[in-house]
């Protein structure tokens, strides 16, 4: 589901509701190190609850003084982001 490429958290498979707990916990480490990317371009199935974990991570680097670039969006994602009104965070994040 994770794994670690230099500065970089790669996410793979189902990033749902039944993986967010997991997504979030494999995380942690990495986003306390290293990483300052997130790249989603091998997630292969997403619902809303993959908003919540990226929200968590960008809050979670924040607060860390870092920033956190997001990197191969999904449509589906940018599409959930745009129906709840987040697309703008999500954005501003992947252009950085």
């Amino acid at each position: 589901m994770i794994r670690v490429d230099g500065a970089r958290l790669v996410v793979s498979g189902p990033a749902t509701l039944a993986t967010a707990a997991a997504l979030i916990a494999q995380a942690r480490e990495p986003l306390a190190g290293p990483v300052r990317e997130v790249d989603l371009g091998e997630v292969t199935e997403v619902d809303s609850s993959l908003l919540a974990v990226l929200i968590a991570w960008l809050r979670e680097a924040h607060a860390g003084g870092r920033s956190l670039a997001l990197l191969r969006l999904p449509p589906d994602l940018t599409s959930l982001a745009r129906l709840y009104g987040v697309a703008e965070l999500l954005s501003q994040e992947a252009g950085r």
